[in-house]
């Protein structure tokens, strides 16, 4: 050592940062260290700060699951009849969720892209930009025409403008996690990762209600003529909110000292699936539960409740918003609880309970019983908070910084297509060919599947 000489120490420091940067761009991460970089020492910011942070993700996730839920709602009750042949109504209802599901696998290629710019050039950019393609892409369905007037074109249209909602999905979720968890004090990651998980119920209650709004204002033929575009359209406004506050943020400190030791990745993607494939893997079936349980819940039991079970639509999507409640308040409670018994733990207590559910399946939501079907729907929300609330904290620390982008969003969006895309479909041909009851197992043997991968998960307590 040579501290009287500031050349050599200079040189010295450039030594480091070159062995580090090598490490990295290699994709020599110490995964066995004490904690990723996540979970180490971070400057914290002050309150103010943690504040608008804390907002900008969540307001950022709630306009995108609006957008994402919208399409979801209509796809049962309007686009079979506005954007397919008419004949069987079944029919035309899988071929709308067949384009509903097409997101879920365009969001691995949001994941990647936006992963990608989100590794190399920063988590505020890439935010912004995922928001706008979500928004651009929604607003378009909203100015669609019908199957009426250009035919299968339609069907065409509303497909590649669905592709685009999944892409900016896509590449929102993962960044919003990060904003939230790389800025979170020590022992607060659960707390802070929650609050991004905040926008699912936010934006699931935000679009029940916006189609509640405009069917109980306006008859059945201004509906299908005109109304249905209203809450497409109204995302304008929250997009704008939403661009606004993110372009007041600044990175993230885990990302700054990523970048400040030199650790920049060229292809964050291929780091991913080459030098983690096993994280990449378990953390896909260790999520995929999350999906199924709140896709029955929402999909699948508004079309079998108002096709098969003869309740109203009005009334059904009441009993869902007020349900999704409990699904907005069981994210903080297991946000909390991941602090304090650990992230992956919280998620095992969580799945044990969900396949116990999987078996009240037929019971609860076999006949059109009112106060059976909305506990029904109580505890398949509130289960799905209580493993959703975790699940964006937990996934972050699989992968090191340089490229946790890239494969926390891929992880998540995964698991969507396994989980979420096929979910809907499976249960309607359960339901149809064998009974509820069966629908039940599906779910509880998914959980099953979900608990033994969690159970491989290895790591440091959160």
């Amino acid at each position: 050592m040579c501290p009287a000489n500031p050349g050599c120490s200079q040189a010295l420091i450039f030594r480091l940062r070159l062995r580090c940067g090598a490490g990295v761009l290699s994709g020599k991460f110490n995964n066995k260290s004490p904690g990723f970089p996540l979970l180490d020492s971070l400057p914290s910011p002050d309150a103010r700060h943690s504040r608008r942070i804390l907002l900008a993700s969540m307001i950022g996730t709630t306009i995108e699951f609006y957008d994402f839920y919208i399409y979801a709602t209509a796809a049962v009750l309007v686009f079979p009849r506005l954007f397919f042949p008419k004949g069987d109504p079944a029919i035309a209802t899988l071929q709308s969720l067949a384009t509903f599901a097409l997101a879920f696998v365009a969001r691995p290629i949001g994941s990647a892209i936006f992963g990608h710019f989100g590794d190399r050039i920063g988590r505020k950019t890439t935010l912004v930009t995922a928001l706008m393609t979500m928004g651009i892409s929604t607003i378009a369905i909203g100015l669609l025409p019908t199957y009426a007037s250009i035919g299968v074109y339609a069907a065409v249209l509303l497909a590649l403008c669905r592709v685009g909602q999944g892409i900016g999905l896509g590449g929102e979720w993962g960044g919003a996690i990060l904003l939230a968890t790389e800025n979170a004090p020590p022992g607060k990651h659960g707390w802070y990762g929650m609050f991004p998980q905040l926008g699912a119920p936010l934006g699931l209650v935000f679009s029940i209600g916006a189609f509640l709004l405009i069917s109980n204002s306006l008859s059945e033929a201004q509906l299908f003529s005109w109304g249905w575009r209203v809450p497409f359209l109204a995302s304008t406004v929250l997009v704008a909110v939403g661009l606004y506050i993110r372009l007041q943020l600044v990175e993230t400190p885990a990302f700054k000292r990523s970048m400040a030791q030199g650790e920049r990745v060229r292809v964050p993607f291929a780091v991913v699936f080459a030098k983690y494939p096993v994280q990449l893997i378990l953390g896909i079936l260790g999520s995929t539960t999350t999906f199924v349980v709140f896709y029955l819940a929402n999909i699948f039991a508004l079309g079998w409740a108002t096709g098969s079970l003869g309740f109203p639509r009005q009334q059904f999507l009441i009993m869902q918003m007020l349900a999704a409640i409990f699904f907005g308040l069981a994210i903080p409670v297991a946000g909390s609880l991941a602090d304090r018994m650990g992230g992956r733990q919280m998620l095992i207590a969580a799945t044990v309970l969900i396949i116990a559910f999987g078996f009240a399946f037929q019971p609860l939501f076999g006949a059109h019983d009112r106060a059976a079907v909305f506990v029904f729907l109580a505890c398949g929300f509130a289960l799905s908070g209580l493993s959703y609330g975790p699940l964006g904290s937990a996934l972050a620390t699989l992968f090191p910084t340089p490229v946790r982008y890239t494969g926390t969003s891929l992880t998540f969006n995964f698991a969507g297509i396994l989980g979420a895309s096929i979910a809907a479909p499976i249960a309607n041909w359960l339901a149809t060919h064998y009974g509820l009851a069966f629908v039940g197992y599906y779910l509880s043997t998914a959980g099953l599947i979900t608990l033994i991968a969690l159970l491989f998960i290895r790591g440091k307590r959160q």
